[in-house]
């Protein structure tokens, strides 16, 4: 039997319930690797719990609450040993909201919630974890966006959010070396992962309720189709495994599709999240756009 690319490690998998965390785990199990899932979601994790075997461990809490991190890196240590990946999904979307539509309070409020999930559950789960990442020699891989990389895809609030990941995949990596490898997978927009609006500010979609959504993601990649979670598991797994990639830290794959290439000489409006900026209606997109533009989120 072949033996998995995982096979005999841990992985703690922060927002794992839906979406690309959802198709991270699968992957990972199917690897080799045992499993803890830590998530707000609750409803789908009893679904990982039934479908999955007996070596993944779910947890619901709040990534955001520093008590929920070290919890989940204690059980990871208690059932299977240790933690020797460290993979972070958990995200929230602004829904393309411009800085001049929100009030201080709304803005202030948005920050908080968005920064909060994007950024610093990570921060919370890498400081958890490091003391068995290190003891074991283990890696973190993060999860961006294409719009870390071309701003036109969010609005400012996620799109920052986004940036600073990007930004602590290089800082972490040279801080963490050479025991840690951290690196990050940045997706293009991806249908099936239930990526929700800030509750900040009264949003009750997720992307996946937008009208039209799958055709404008097949419309704005060189690929032409929309991806799925499972279409990028094989970035996270490249990046975990040590036979892989044990001399690749600080790097970011983008798993978009080409999403920021010239498609038939002239970028499609469509946004990589299949979410329509402001002013783009939801029943189609504009004909042109210059060559370079690039439209993104995950």
């Amino acid at each position: 039997m072949t033996r998995g690319l995982l096979e005999g490690s841990t992985t703690l998998v922060v927002g794992g319930a839906t979406g690309i965390g959802r198709g991270v785990v699968e992957r990972f199990v199917a690897e080799g690797s045992r499993v803890v899932v830590v998530d707000v979601d609750t409803a789908p994790l009893g679904g990982i719990a039934r479908d999955l075997p007996r070596d993944v461990v779910v947890l619901a809490g709040d990534a955001t609450e520093p008590a929920v991190a070290g919890m989940a890196v204690s059980r990871a240590v208690e059932d299977f040993g240790g933690v020797d990946t460290l993979v972070c999904c958990a995200g929230r979307f602004d829904f393309h909201t411009p800085i001049g539509s929100l009030s201080i309070e709304e803005l202030s409020a948005g920050f908080d919630e968005i920064y909060a999930v994007n950024v610093k559950s990570m921060l919370l789960a890498v400081h958890a974890a490091l003391p068995e990442l290190r003891r074991r020699r283990g890696s973190v891989v993060l999860t961006v966006s294409s719009s870390a990389y071309h701003p036109d895809g969010a609005g400012v609030l996620y799109g920052s959010s986004k940036y600073a990941v990007r930004g602590l995949v290089a800082h972490l990596a040279r801080e963490l070396a050479p025991e840690v490898r951290v690196n990050g997978v940045a997706p293009g927009g991806t249908a099936g992962t239930r990526l929700a609006g800030l509750s900040a500010l009264g949003e009750r979609r997720t992307v996946d309720d937008v009208p039209g959504r799958g055709e404008r993601l097949a419309a704005g990649n060189l690929l032409g189709r929309a991806a799925l979670p499972a279409d990028h598991a094989g970035a996270y797994l490249y990046l975990a495994a040590p036979d892989l990639s044990a001399f690749v830290t600080g790097a970011v794959v983008n798993s978009d599709g080409g999403r920021g290439e010239p498609i038939g000489g002239s970028m499609d409006h469509a946004t990589s999240a299949g979410v329509p900026a402001a002013g783009v209606p939801t029943g189609g997109v504009p004909a042109t756009r210059g060559a370079r533009g690039r439209w993104s989120t995950r």
